[in-house]
């Protein structure tokens, strides 16, 4: 197969043992070892790529190519068995900019587009905490949101139009359509043709069953979003394509909408002893209409300050002591009553300092009646700070604990914020009953945590407690309305899981999506559909 491959493309064609075991992982708690690693110079590559894959099928049915960019996945959404393409190599840079966009290759590095983009005096919003390590790509593939989602919402807002190597061989455009637009379409007499009939049918005759799958939460990257297809008039295959995980094609470039962002900040900072009125306390925050709503509970404040040396290196502190001495409030706040149950981080943005300050007091002075514990940020270094803890809590944990390691599995589960004093206590109860040492980080204001145990997989009782843990923590889940994952997407770790979220009748509607786009199930196999527990649990590493 390499032979062959390296014949028709440009690009590299890599089977040798280091290259395989360092595509074997992600972020995740999976080990995969793919058959070939392919570099793709450009979108005729990967038209060449698919067509052997769609003419070879038959001969070899484990033949399947699994499209990779950061490598950051939390869920093993860019393993595979047999072949990857890392588009990480060749498939970099922006193509053009215009006022409020841009058209970018999808193996670009978003802090590189980051750098560009705010050189612009634009910014691409639904950014990750892992913003360091992700490529546009994976954020187009899993629907990616961050901190700033409780204002700018997710990834599938800002996708105006994507170019995807279909399951044919075929490289298309994909743009909204209008109610004549998607007549011409269906009517055309090829792949593209039959996929705008099949899809525009499946979403019409199932338009009561597929609303009510809806998931009555602000974030979601479970499943297919069959639900955002047609909107108002408008029908839009992008709106499927983002958050599928690269299970129904390539995607090799993005038009992406841009915003504006604020000139200036302030932060309220909020210390919780504890969570009886978060739910009311999350309610009168979002009144002083906040740009973000995130959160972290007493573990991730301690590992911070126990490891103050790679907190500074991540803020690029330029004094450490400084950076030190701002750590004085909290460390007065331990000894007089201990540390927080969890820490609220609230900022809010505009061009005047005068109005923010108003804006953080307006908000501070409406939560007196619960009797929280308050801070008002005097300094960028102090609200970078709090901010650096979230977004360096995963690293920190992953970077010094010996023996054992961060273990994603149930990492990204969402309830609507008014069920999180009931759902807290419960969710902890389920870890706690287990023995799990674990953190609590994430994005208050959308309801949505990130919850990362640290366990030793060398130990075969640990990998023994994935699925149980996985299958309470996501019955309460079930028990309150919300969603599995909200951003880090299905994988391999949550696509089972499916079937108890949405019920059978929607995941066949999912497994017909897959077929429509993907009849040969060519792309990225068991996610989104087709994933099993078994699969779970032979392939948890052991590293």
């Amino acid at each position: 197969m390499k032979e062959e491959l390296k014949k028709i493309i440009s690009g590299e064609v890599e089977d040798n043992e280091s290259t395989l075991i360092k595509y074997s992982k992600d972020a995740s708690i999976f080990k995969v070892k793919p058959k070939l690693v392919i570099f793709p110079r450009d979108s005729a590559d990967i038209e060449k790529v698919v067509k052997f894959a769609s003419e070879n099928k038959k001969n070899d049915p484990n033949l399947s190519i699994t499209a990779r960019a950061g490598g950051s996945c939390m869920a093993g959404g860019p393993l595979n068995e047999s072949i990857i393409l890392d588009t990480t190599k060749y498939l970099v840079g922006i193509k053009s900019w215009a006022n409020d966009s841009a058209v970018v290759m999808l193996g670009t590095m978003y802090k590189d587009f980051e750098i560009e983009s705010l050189a612009r005096d634009l910014l691409l919003p639904c950014f990750t905490a892992s913003k360091n390590l992700n490529a546009i790509g994976g954020m187009i593939g899993n629907n990616s949101a961050g901190e700033k989602t409780l204002k700018y919402g997710q990834m599938d807002r800002y996708v105006k139009k994507l170019k995807m190597v279909f399951s044919d061989g075929v490289e298309r455009e994909i743009r909204p359509l209008s109610v004549d637009e998607l007549e011409q379409k269906k009517k055309q007499d090829d792949f593209e043709g039959k996929i705008y009939r099949e899809v525009d049918e499946l979403v019409e005759s199932n338009k009561e069953l597929i609303e009510k799958a809806r998931p009555k939460v602000s974030k979601n990257s479970a499943g297919y979003y069959l639900w955002n297809v047609k909107q108002n008039g408008i029908f839009d295959l992008n709106k499927l394509i983002v958050g599928s995980q690269g299970t129904l094609g390539i995607v090799t470039e993005a038009e992406i909408g841009l915003v504006r962002p604020a000139k200036k900040s302030k932060m309220l900072v909020i210390f919780l002893k504890h969570l009886d009125n978060l739910g009311e306390i999350v309610n009168e925050i979002l009144k002083g209409d906040p740009e973000t709503l995130e959160s972290y509970d007493d573990s991730t404040l301690k590992f911070a300050i126990k490891f103050l040396p790679d907190l500074a290196k991540a803020m690029k502190a330029k004094s450490f002591l400084k950076m030190i001495f701002s750590f004085i409030p909290e460390a007065l706040m331990s000894v007089k009553g201990g540390f927080p149950k969890l820490v609220l981080l609230v900022e809010f943005t505009g061009d005047s300092d005068e109005e923010l300050e108003k804006s953080a007091e307006k908000v501070r002075e409406s939560l007196k009646k619960f009797h929280t514990s308050t801070r008002i940020t005097k300094s960028e270094l102090e609200e970078e700070k709090y901010l650096t803890i979230r977004r360096e809590s995963f690293n920190l944990l992953r970077k010094h604990v010996r023996n054992k390691r961060t273990a994603p599995f149930i990492d990204d589960i969402i309830v609507r914020p008014e069920f999180l004093p009931e759902f807290l206590p419960r969710l902890r109860t389920i870890l706690d009953k287990y023995k799990l040492f674990y953190t609590i980080a994430g994005h208050a204001g959308n309801g949505n945590f990130h919850i990362i145990p640290l366990m030793n997989f060398k130990e075969k009782k640990n990998k023994e407690l994935i699925l149980p843990v996985s299958k309470e923590v996501y019955s309460l889940v079930h028990e309150y309305q919300g969603s599995i994952t909200a951003e880090h997407n299905d994988g391999i770790i949550r696509t089972p899981f499916l079937e108890q979220m949405y019920g059978t009748e929607v995941v066949g509607l999912f497994k017909k999506t897959k077929e429509i786009f993907d009849p040969q199930n060519i792309f990225n196999p068991g996610k989104k559909v087709g994933g099993s527990f078994d699969y779970i649990e032979s392939h948890i590493t052991s590293e």
